[in-house]
């Protein structure tokens, strides 16, 4: 475990009593509310002295809603020090309806707009999203790409036609660590690492292996390609919590990560666990 206080850029709370969460209802061991307190629990031993918030996927027509109350929570415990809400930047330029609402909120540094479960493999190469994403850049703002490997070549065409966005890719990609498949997912990581603009979460790894029976030796091969593409300028802890409670318990993906990546110097693990995630995320 480390020994000074990290910072978690993929912190996840959702309040059911309050917001619609459609997703939940095909996730039953994490369908219910999580809240502050449980995270604090669940993170008991940690030292976890910020939190980067990531939209959840609350319905559409709440996301300013769903920013709204993690600002007040943000209130309420000033770890938060960093929110990333949806945006619709598929709506091109309009997206700037959307973005000069969400800047009431100080801790507002990015936005999300998840690709993962658009059933057209274009849909980021779309006109329109790429010029939202550019949108999104002009106000100053960092964007999160959440795809899976299926959509990792057309991620890399995308994200060189936005070379002035700051980027970072959630999960590692989301590999196919399941049936153990590797390449060309491996092979695209270090491709897309070659632009600049673009950072990478080491976060959700466990939840894309088998959730029962997984090992450190499952994982490892993954890891290490993340950690060999990024290195430790570009690479950021996530902790992905609650999503990960399906597969691992926070304070064991730490772990697993120090196990995977051995002899982890000092200057390194700093990096990794806590000034990244301050200098990508603009967190004082």
């Amino acid at each position: 475990m480390p020994d000074f206080p990290i910072i978690d850029t993929h912190l996840h709370i959702w309040n059911t009593d309050a917001l619609d969460y459609p997703w939940l209802e095909e996730a039953p061991k994490i369908n219910r509310s999580f809240l502050l307190e449980d995270f604090d629990a669940a993170t008991a031993g940690v030292d976890v002295e910020a939190m980067v918030f990531l939209q959840c996927e609350a319905h559409p027509s709440q996301a300013y809603d769903e920013a709204a109350w993690v600002a007040s929570e943000a209130r309420r415990d000033p770890r938060i020090r960093a929110m990333v809400p949806w945006a619709p930047v598929e709506k091109g330029k309009a997206v700037a309806n959307e973005l000069e609402g969400l800047g009431e909120f100080d801790i507002l540094r990015g936005v999300r707009r998840i690709i993962q479960f658009e059933p057209d493999l274009e849909f980021c190469l779309r006109p329109d999203f790429i010029e939202g994403v550019h949108t999104v850049g002009q106000f100053g703002l960092t964007f999160d790409i959440c795809i899976d490997y299926r959509q990792m070549a057309n991620a890399i065409l995308f994200a060189r036609q936005c070379p002035d966005v700051a980027m970072v890719l959630d999960h590692i990609g989301k590999p196919n660590i399941k049936d153990g498949e590797i390449e060309p997912w491996a092979s695209q990581m270090h491709e897309l690492a070659k632009l600049p603009n673009v950072w990478c979460k080491l976060s959700g790894v466990a939840t894309e292996a088998d959730h029962e029976s997984w090992t450190r030796e499952d994982l490892n091969p993954f890891i290490s390609t993340a950690v060999e593409a990024f290195g430790f300028e570009r690479l950021m802890f996530g902790g992905d919590w609650p999503v990960s409670t399906q597969a691992i318990a926070y304070p064991q993906w730490i772990e697993t990560i120090e196990w995977a990546i051995a002899g982890l110097s000092d200057s390194d693990a700093r990096k990794l666990f806590r000034d990244n995630a301050k200098g990508f995320y603009r967190i004082d």
